[in-house]
């Protein structure tokens, strides 16, 4: 393999510093403010690096990375009912939107009923056709409460609904029991197999006449956000409870759904009605549950796969919308869970959402969107993800950060790898004697910063450019803010 140009040489000397590895507690980056209401966000998996951000009133709207842009990319306002619990609800991009321009939305009509629809993408990326919508589903709501509303596409390539059980309190008409009812569910159903849908062949209750074949799960009160493990596929549930408590449901990919997680049999571990011999022993409990003295309504989360925090891969982040509250839950591996606080803020936490690189958003429903960090990270955004031989390879961001209390001392070095290989080149290095510090509180973004012309260089293929980080205290190294790219 070669470099031509003299690569590792044509970068100056940068002296800085960065904390040695991430605690077990988080902190938040403001990325956008100024919103109206928003409930969530997420990304296309396009490659544009694009992060898209629902509203409730009906609109989404479009972050390119450094601004949010004038237009927005969908505005259906006119057809979507606002606000209390009702409102658009739910984006899903097609698992194919890349080359099929298809995505999908949740929403509260003018009548109070559940929609989904699909639309697609109009000649401008940053636009959708408004003119393309098409029902998908529809299911009328008793009240106008407990909406769910949240839809994903999971590993497989079925799309998710959360329903909620329609509403009042207490669910009155004990639809999260009633299997003919679609209300208090998730429903997953093949939107490619058929117009406006087909039925998936493995969903659990195909074979049962008394149950509607779209059922994945039921007993759910109002499910606030659901999540797949983009590792692993397996669901995450937050179900916002009733007068006492509130409940993370989880289900492994391996279980095949039809899974009964309670409601209104029971509120998380407890009986509600029944008030007592409430468990036949076919329901399912949460992996976690919260009293109403540490917050009112759960907001499920994402369990984090990015790059930029190793020391917190595996951990399941979800919130609470009254107290502010994040909490962090890992499976210990014998069935049971342990979840710790780990931050406490002021937000309203309405949502939160996934980059294409796996990084982790908090939406806050007061009108801002945060990146969920470490106490100390290097976060490397390249310019593109496909390079051809007239291209520069570029970092569009490139900050390193120390926001805890303490100050930390370390050597971070900036490397290349080479496809094919375990052979890796330094580009440059910040630090290197151990005898200074990353004061706490600490942070700057050095890019932009050319790297290197694509022109001459050699192989072809899969490269990856990130930050190693060597803790003198320890003597380990580890990798963070891992950034892949194509030279094609």
């Amino acid at each position: 393999m070669r470099f031509r140009h003299g690569l590792a040489l044509s970068l100056s000397a940068i002296t800085c510093f960065i904390a040695p590895s991430i605690s077990a507690s988080v902190n938040l980056e403001l990325v956008v403010s100024g919103l109206s209401q928003p409930l969530g966000v997420t990304h296309a998996g396009d490659g544009s690096g694009r992060l898209f951000i629902l509203q409730q009133n009906g609109r989404v709207l479009v972050f390119d990375g450094s601004q949010l842009l004038p237009s927005p990319f969908l505005d259906i306002s006119p057809i979507v009912s606002c606000c209390g619990e009702r409102g658009l609800l739910g984006l899903a991009f097609h698992p194919d939107f890349e080359n099929n321009g298809l995505f999908f939305v949740s929403y509260t009509n003018l009548d109070g009923s559940s929609v989904v629809a699909r639309y697609a993408v109009s000649a401008n990326p940053n636009v959708a056709d408004a003119g393309s919508a098409s029902i998908v589903l529809t299911v009328a709501q008793p009240f106008s409460n407990h909406n769910g509303g949240d839809i994903r596409f999971g590993p497989e390539g079925n799309l998710f609904i959360a329903l909620g059980d329609g509403g009042s309190g207490g669910d009155p008409q004990n639809n999260a029991q009633n299997t003919a009812s679609p209300l208090g569910k998730i429903l997953r159903i093949d939107v490619d197999g058929a117009f406006p849908y087909a039925i998936p062949d493995d969903n659990p209750f195909v074979n049962d006449p008394s149950t509607l074949d779209e059922i994945w799960a039921l007993g759910l009160r109002n499910p606030w956000r659901i999540s797949f493990d983009r590792s692993t596929g397996d669901l995450f549930v937050g179900d916002v409870g009733q007068d006492d408590w509130e409940e993370i449901n989880y289900e492994a990919v391996t279980d095949r759904g039809g899974h009964n997680y309670g409601w209104r049999l029971m509120e998380g571990n407890h009986c509600f009605n029944p008030q007592s011999n409430c468990d036949d022993g076919t329901l399912t409990f949460p992996i976690f549950e919260y009293p109403h003295t540490e917050g009112c309504s759960v907001t499920g989360g994402f369990r984090y796969r990015g790059s930029d925090m190793p020391m917190l891969a595996g951990i399941y982040f979800f919130g609470d919308f009254c107290s502010g509250r994040i909490w962090g839950s890992t499976n210990t591996g014998d069935g049971t869970w342990n979840t710790v606080l780990m931050a406490d803020t002021n937000l309203s936490i309405s949502g939160f959402g996934e980059d294409e690189r796996g990084e982790l958003y908090v939406v806050d429903r007061n009108g801002s969107v945060y990146r969920l960090v470490g106490e100390a990270f290097c976060r490397v955004v390249l310019n593109q993800t496909i390079f051809f031989e007239s291209d520069t390879v570029s970092l569009n961001t490139f900050k390193i950060a120390n926001l805890g209390s303490q100050p930390s001392q370390s050597e971070l070095k900036v490397w290349l790898s080479f496809p094919g290989s375990t052979t890796s080149l330094s580009l440059f290095s910040l630090g290197g004697t151990g005898d200074l510090i990353l004061p706490a509180g600490f942070s700057v973004d050095l890019a932009p910063l050319n790297l290197f012309s694509v022109s001459g260089v050699q192989p072809k293929g899969g490269y990856q450019i990130g930050c190693r980080v060597l803790d003198y205290a320890t003597g380990a190294t580890t990798a963070v803010g891992v950034a892949p790219f194509t030279i094609q």
